[in-house]
């Protein structure tokens, strides 16, 4: 069941939603619904089972992500961004710098539970 919800977005939330909804041939609701589902489900990574702490610790970004990630960055070297290029960029630097952030995490808790041997620092 949903309830819908009138809410106040930012404009640049909006625009970036508005971005990946026509990349993805889907509506801006959805982008946001999407996001906001995420950010509430995503459990604390200390509370995670093994089996999940053990795949986190090898997450990386999408194929699709990654390939749009160097496109972009590539953009930025040469000073091509557009406006677009900008938002999508801010974007998936967010989402890799969170996801990096979270298989740092999990790689302490893995090393904690005794389920991956310490990085030696070489």
């Amino acid at each position: 069941m949903a309830q819908s919800i009138n809410l106040d977005i930012p404009d640049s939330i909006v625009q970036q939603a508005q971005q990946l909804a026509d990349q993805r041939q889907q509506r801006p609701e959805d982008i946001l619904v999407e996001w906001l589902t995420h950010s509430f489900t995503e459990n604390p990574v200390e509370t995670l089972p093994d089996s999940q702490i053990l795949a986190l610790c090898n997450m990386q970004l999408d194929e699709h992500q990654q390939e749009s990630l160097n496109i972009l960055l590539d953009k930025q070297r040469e000073d091509e961004l557009t406006a677009a290029d900008r938002q999508e960029l801010q974007f998936l630097t967010n989402l890799y710098r969170r996801g990096l952030l979270r298989k740092a995490k999990a790689l302490k808790v893995a090393v904690e539970r005794n389920l991956i041997s310490p990085l030696s620092a070489a």
